[in-house]
Formats: C-alpha cells, sequence, structure tokens
C-alpha cells in the first residue's frame, strides 16, 4: 500500500531501487492508490555542518550516542529512499502506532539493501529518529516523553537545554539543522492556527498536552530558530502532592482549599518558572462542579477537571496587524457569558482593570497569576498597569478598587536551590488612609542549607486566629474546619 510500485521506476538516491514495501493494506484502501506526497528532506546541503559532539547527560537518564557528520549523511541516505519509498497519503490513514511499525520495517530494509555497517543500537536510534522525524517532533521526542523535565530550551541547531530539579544542564540532543529545527517549530505551531517564518518570527503556541511554546525566528534570533518549551506533567499535580514536595504544610494546604471553596477572590503573585500555573490549577480543583467557569489566557495552559468550562484564548495580529483579539477583550467579553468564576491565565496589561471590575460586581472566587516577588509588590504592580490602560484615576480610588476586590494573594517562588515553595498567604485586609492593609496568615522562613545546598526552612504561622474572610467561610460552612487549620499551624510554630 505504501510502496511505490514498478511502474513509477528506481529510486532516487544512489541508484539503488528501494524495497517493496511488506505492507498489509487495510480494507478501506482496496480502491486506487491516492498519489504519493514527496518531502524532501530538509537538510541545507550548501553549508556543511560542524561536527557537534555533545556533553555528556547530568541527569540519571539513558545515555544516546553522540551524533556524528557520518550518522547524519547515513541517516539523509535512510531518509531520502524511505521519502522515494512511502506513499504518505496512505501512511496518514493509520494510527500512530501502526504507521510506525511500517516505516521501522521499510527502513530495515533500506538499510540491508544499502547495507550500512551499524551495530543492533546505532540501528535502533535510527529507526527512531526517522519515526520521530516523519511523525513527530523529531529530536525532541525523547525529552517530551520524559516527565521529569519542566522546560526544553533549543538555542539554534546545535545546543539544547533542559531544567530537571530545578536546575538547567545541557541535553545531549542535537538537530540536523536549522532548516530541520524551523520545520519542527513550523509543525507546532501549525496546529493551533499559528504560522513562524521571516514575515512572522515570534509566535506562541501549544502542544496537545498544553505545554506552552514560544518560537523565534531569524531574522531575530541571529544563531537559528530559539524555541523554548514550557511541559506540563501528564498527571495534573494536586495540593497533596505539593505538601509531598515540601512546597507547603498540610495545614496550608487545607487553609487553600477553603480559600478556593469559599470563592475568595484571589491572585497568584510570583517570579518566572515559580509554579503560578500549576498552582492555580491546584486551587481550580476545589471548584464546586455545578459553577460555570470561563479562562481567558495567551496560550491554553490550564487544565480544568470541572465539566462546565468555557476556554478562550488571544488572538495574535495577522500579517497585515489586523484581527488582534487582545487579553482585555476576552475578559470584557466573558462578563456577557455569565460566568460565575473568571480564571485568567497571566495578567499583564490593562486587563486586570477588567478583571478587579468582575470580582467586585458579583462574580467571586475568580483567579488569576501576576509576575512580582512580594504580595505588596503585586498590588502595587495591578496599580501600575491600571495606569498602563490610560485609566485617569486618582490613586486612592485605584488602592480602593484593588482593596475591596482581592481577598488574598498567594506568593510562590523558586528558591536558590530550584526547589519551589508557597512562602506567603496574605490577604488584603483593607484601606487605612492611602495605603492598602495586608496581613500574613502564613510565610516561609529560611533557616539554612544543608551539605548539599539544599534550602532548610519552614513553614509558619503569624498567630492570626481569625482572619478578614471569616464571615465568608461561615457562609459556606467551613469555619470549623479554618479554625482548626490555623490552630495547628500556630501549634507547630512554637
Amino acid at each position: 500500500m505504501f510502496g511505490k510500485r514498478g511502474s513509477e521506476g528506481p529510486a532516487k538516491s544512489g541508484g539503488v531501487t528501494p524495497p517493496p514495501a511488506q505492507v498489509r493494506a487495510p480494507a478501506a484502501a482496496s480502491g486506487p492508490t491516492a498519489p504519493a506526497v514527496l518531502i524532501e528532506p530538509s537538510r541545507d546541503t550548501a553549508q556543511p555542518r560542524q561536527q557537534v559532539v555533545p556533553p555528556s547527560m547530568q541527569t540519571p537518564s539513558r545515555r544516546r550516542t553522540a551524533r556524528t557528520e557520518e550518522y547524519y549523511d547515513t541517516k539523509s541516505q535512510v531518509f531520502s529512499a524511505l521519502i522515494d519509498t512511502i506513499d504518505l497519503s496512505q501512511l496518514s490513514k493509520l494510527g500512530n502506532e501502526a504507521a510506525r511499525e511500517e516505516i521501522r520495517d521499510i527502513v530495515n530494509d533500506i538499510i540491508t539493501i544499502k547495507n550500512f555497517a551499524m551495530s543492533i543500537s546505532e540501528q535502533e536510534e535510527l529507526l527512531e529518529d526517522i519515526c520521530n522525524d516523519v511523525l513527530g517532533y523529531g529530536p525532541l521526542e525523547p525529552l517530551l516523553a520524559r516527565d521529569d523535565i519542566a522546560d526544553i530550551m533549543v538555542n539554534g541547531s546545535g545546543q539544547t537545554f533542559i531544567e530537571v530539579g530545578g536546575k538547567t544542564v545541557e541535553s545531549e540532543i542535537r538537530f540536523r539543522d536549522n532548516a530541520q529545527l524551523l520545520s519542527i517549530c513550523q509543525r507546532i505551531v501549525s496546529q493551533v492556527g499559528r504560522r513562524v517564518d521571516e514575515s512572522s518570527p515570534i509566535c506562541d503556541a501549544r502542544l496537545p498536552d498544553g505545554s506552552r511554546v514560544n518560537v523565534i525566528a531569524p531574522p531575530l534570533a541571529i544563531d537559528g530558530p530559539a524555541l523554548t518549551i514550557r511541559k506540563f506533567k501528564k498527571d495534573k499535580l494536586t495540593l497533596d502532592q505539593l505538601v509531598r514536595f515540601g512546597a507547603i504544610t498540610p495545614q496550608g494546604a487545607t487553609l487553600l482549599q477553603i480559600i478556593g471553596r469559599v470563592r475568595c477572590n484571589v491572585v497568584i503573585s510570583g517570579g518566572t518558572g515559580s509554579g503560578k500555573t500549576t498552582l492555580l490549577n491546584c486551587l481550580t480543583n476545589y471548584i464546586d462542579r455545578d459553577e460555570r467557569v470561563i479562562t481567558c489566557e495567551d496560550t491554553a495552559e490550564l487544565q480544568l477537571q470541572q465539566p462546565h468550562v468555557v476556554r478562550l484564548e488571544t488572538r495574535p495580529p495577522n500579517i497585515e496587524g489586523e484581527g488582534e483579539i487582545t487579553m482585555r477583550d476576552l475578559v470584557k467579553n466573558c462578563l456577557r457569558m455569565r460566568p460565575e468564576r473568571i480564571i485568567v491565565g497571566e495578567v499583564r496589561g490593562p486587563e486586570v482593570f477588567d478583571l478587579l471590575q468582575a470580582m467586585n460586581t458579583g462574580h467571586d472566587g475568580s483567579m488569576g497569576t501576576i509576575h512580582a516577588n512580594t504580595p505588596r509588590e503585586c498590588l502595587s504592580r495591578m496599580e501600575s498597569m491600571i495606569a498602563m490602560g490610560g485609566f485617569s484615576l486618582p490613586a486612592k480610588t485605584v488602592r480602593e478598587i484593588i482593596s475591596s476586590s482581592v481577598d488574598v494573594v498567594v506568593q510562590a517562588a523558586r528558591l536558590r536551590d530550584g526547589s519551589r515553595r508557597i512562602t506567603q498567604i496574605t490577604e488584603v485586609v483593607g484601606m487605612e488612609g492611602d495605603v492598602i492593609i495586608t496581613q500574613d496568615l502564613m510565610r516561609y522562613e529560611i533557616e539554612g542549607e544543608d551539605a548539599n545546598g539544599r534550602i532548610i526552612g519552614r513553614h509558619v504561622s503569624t498567630g492570626i486566629g481569625k482572619p478578614h474572610f471569616w464571615d465568608r467561610a461561615r457562609y459556606y460552612n467551613e469555619e470549623r474546619r479554618l479554625a482548626a487549620a490555623l490552630d495547628e499551624m500556630e501549634q507547630k510554630a512554637q
């Protein structure tokens, strides 16, 4: 079914006739064979590649053989023969696993006919690489399959870094050339209707599992396309798992559960890579299943489990600079969609004003994340973002809007040893004069570090026995659990 028959002539690579494809045709394909779609390999033959000998991995994963010029030459020859032999239109009708098996069979036959001198392990790696090139994301596939990697950072075809356990290390993964890397980037962004090329060199996209992707291509990226992937774990984290990781105490997790349950308006603050989106996902687990939730994001990342969720995503301008849909447009529109909660993936600009208005006009329990290093700085940034939108309001009026809208600020941080901690749970009490008054319910205190450089610290209670949202907790019959959690936090702090 996939092989080109004798009437189509010999293969074009090396004058060697490729083997006939050993494929069993499915019953649905009994009609005329569809014309083959040929895809030329993306290798740039005009410029010779420099040999790259990558450093060894500093992680416990299986070591892969260093890629050499000879390996890429062999792979290019096999790939060319495969493209001349296979019928991609028929291949697309098969499932992923069946297609991989067919490709492996044909590649094995090509290697045998061309008599390449390869060990069994080298042949297996070549088979896997070619399958990934045809059906997946090429050299990225082994990294995407690992659940212990948080970030993948590709700096051109010859350099790839990964974050494992909070530390950044260099991977042995390499691309054949910048053309192959750009082709994979285009394959990723095309799945969500985006494009990346010289006319549109910056793009945000996502993978099917929700992982966030950013691509910046030449001419803006001087040394070749730069690809950054923020990976999401296949199994969504819960607050119980954060407790096991030491990110928060069991009592602190109970406090966050109550905050999510009683519809407090929550802003999650933190720096880049501190785990804001992960924490937001955890808090949304405690939204009642009968509530209508609308999410607004630049790139859809949130993984809400409730049945009544509407997901909205911004749209960048087209090549003519038209058609842009901003975050503020989404937030303003979702107010007309009868939401009970509004979740904003990341607040970056004037949309904060519309979110605050929503929080203050009947959409209790709304949530969002903001880049800031402390809860106090988070409130100041919200004030600055409102000013960025051109709102000519007095500073006191803006602060009154913030203090009457936001109930709790949860601060997340990534410490210098790579660990992530919830460092503060702070509630907004109100105003005194022109100043927003806040009080910490819990904070994380660093006590030192161990012999391995790991941070030693503990979560302590600030002694607040009756938080400002006590009446809201009583309305939802959660005051006893709230009092027990606060009492236990205070006892452990003594």
